[in-house]
């Protein structure tokens, strides 16, 4: 059964290797960005406190959810 001739060639490992890093990346900076900017600014607004959180956690999700998606589902279900 034909999809309408859609033909992809997408890089799944490559797609789940930069999403680990992208992932990766975000957390250090989050981390980073939050030890940091509690040590060296001490009236850090709670709006940039709550930044750093966001992206430690959005950073983990990512780093676990596109390795499974491109690295193991997308491959199986192609």
């Amino acid at each position: 059964m034909s999809y309408g001739g859609r033909q992809q060639n997408l890089d799944y490992g490559r797609i789940a290797k930069l999403g680990f890093f992208a992932g990766a990346a975000m957390f250090i900076i989050g981390a980073v960005g939050g030890v940091i900017g509690r040590s060296l600014a001490a009236g850090m607004p709670d709006v940039a406190g709550q930044l750093f959180i966001s992206l430690e956690v959005v950073g983990v999700l990512v780093g676990l959810l596109v390795p499974l998606v491109f690295g193991i589902v997308l491959p199986l279900v192609e």
